[in-house]
């Protein structure tokens, strides 16, 4: 894993929030976080978790993939097809917001069938993104398992018989 650079981390934050228009406050309660912790986040003094870089980007409307670059949990090399994949459906102005997250679940467990693992993914780090004995992935079929018929509007549903 690369090494993070935390202070040119906080000034991205900085920056989105300011371009956002929010205060320290605002952004760290839509962000369920302390306004200090955020404040120490943003001067470069504390080094935020995944989780939370994706609660902050989730409250900017930004891509948590670029905040993951930013902070080096992900390789900019390696890694720019799919964050810029995942940027530009979370900027598609014609998608809801629950459509762009189901369309980056499917995005998600296509790459994992097709060897991609996504190294942010915590289903990566607990084992559940491996291939099952039917030759589909544990992801998959568990992120399938937990949309309902108002999350996707793809026409009818084999069940298995």
């Amino acid at each position: 894993m690369a090494s993070l650079n935390v202070g040119n981390l906080g000034e991205y934050l900085r920056e989105q929030r300011r371009n956002a228009q929010l205060s320290l406050r605002q952004l760290a309660d839509a962000a369920g976080v302390s306004n200090p912790y955020l404040s120490q986040i943003e001067r470069g003094l504390r080094r935020p978790s995944a989780e939370v870089l994706q609660q902050v980007a989730k409250a900017l409307r930004i891509s948590a993939e670029t905040l993951y670059v930013r902070a080096g949990i992900l390789d900019a090399e390696r890694d720019l097809d799919e964050v810029e994949t995942r940027a530009v459906i979370l900027a598609d102005p014609s998608l809801n917001e629950r459509q762009k997250q189901v369309l980056l679940q499917i995005y998600e467990s296509f790459r994992k069938e097709n060897g991609f693992g996504v190294g942010e993914s915590a289903a990566d780090e607990d084992g559940a993104g491996r291939t099952d004995d039917t030759g589909g992935t544990a992801a998959t079929d568990a992120d399938a398992a937990d949309m309902d018929a108002d999350d996707v509007d793809a026409g009818p549903r084999r069940t298995a018989g």
